[in-house]
């Protein structure tokens, strides 16, 4: 029994990131709708999803007796406000790099985002960082630093990427709240943004859904299904295998990103490339090599 789940979490979290790999691709498939209008719709129908996810596997009076203990609680709902901020931010930077031909910089984002994790843990909650830690967040910054002086500008698409979901982290850590009913809490807050930016850009409900042709309208909808399955796969994932090798498989996504921007959509990636992201990869097998040595 042991054996099958720990084979069923393994294969969980390779479709996981699988799917968090691809994801890329989607948001191409709509690139000719604006960033802004596609984050608006993947707010409404991942709620819209997740709302009846939680219909099928009835686990609607679990949210809500959760949405009655956080109503008396408002350092919660901050929180709560907080994060769905943060990942709101998140999404539109994705979503608009992809769109702009940014992929191989989002890779990189999502590569340096477990180091940002381990400076944000430094200094919000005081952690300590071994030798072999410090290496690695030096190797990392000098990668990001070679990019930047090659180009003559900041990566700006990759820290915010990095940053925005480092602090969304954050956030998550303290509101202690499970992720898929963390997700649909905070799409409900976003919602009314959502719509009202919508109804403000369109005139009409069936400008909304874009139907001069009728695979648009069927791809926004998905975007629903686009956030939430990986979400649900990642959760099964985190319950049946050690965070450990959890942590190890979640660099399929942004190689999976990085291979598809360099090959099947033609981005530049130079040797000044090769030489970062050497040295950041070099920087997570250091930090990976070491939590895994932690936990056993």
């Amino acid at each position: 029994m042991a054996y099958d789940e720990r084979r069923h979490g393994i294969a969980a979290g390779l479709s996981a990131y699988f799917l968090w790999g691809l994801l890329p691709v989607y948001w191409k498939w709509i690139d000719h709708v604006p960033a802004a209008e596609v984050l608006a719709h993947r707010i409404i129908w991942s709620l819209i999803f997740l709302g009846g996810l939680f219909l099928v596997l009835r686990r609607v009076t679990d949210l809500k007796e959760d949405l009655k203990y956080i109503a008396f609680h408002p350092k919660i709902i901050a929180g709560i406000f907080t994060s769905a901020f943060f990942i709101s931010i998140n999404w539109l930077l994705f979503i608009w790099a992809v769109a702009n031909e940014r992929m191989v910089e989002v890779s990189l984002g999502y590569y340096i985002n477990p180091l940002i994790n381990v400076v944000l843990g430094v200094l919000f909650f005081k952690e300590k960082l071994t030798v072999r830690q410090r290496t690695a967040v030096g190797l990392a910054f000098t990668g990001v630093m070679i990019l930047t002086i090659s180009s003559g500008t900041v990566p700006y698409i990759a820290l915010s990427l990095a940053l925005s979901f480092g602090f969304y982290g954050l956030v998550k850590k303290q509101t202690k709240i499970g992720a898929m009913t963390g997700l649909i809490i905070e799409t409900l807050f976003l919602m009314p943004f959502a719509l009202g930016f919508l109804f403000f850009v369109h005139s009409s409900l069936g400008e909304v859904m874009h139907p001069a042709d009728t695979l648009t309208p069927l791809l926004l909808i998905g975007t629903g299904a686009a956030t939430a399955i990986p979400l649900l796969l990642f959760g099964t994932a985190a319950q049946k295998i050690p965070l450990s090798l959890l942590g190890f498989l979640q660099y399929i996504a942004p190689t999976m990103m990085l291979l598809l921007g360099v090959i099947f959509y033609g981005e530049p990636f130079t040797n000044v490339h090769i030489i970062s992201f050497m040295l950041i990869w070099t920087a997570l097998l250091l930090y990976s090599v070491r939590f895994k040595i932690s936990k056993n």
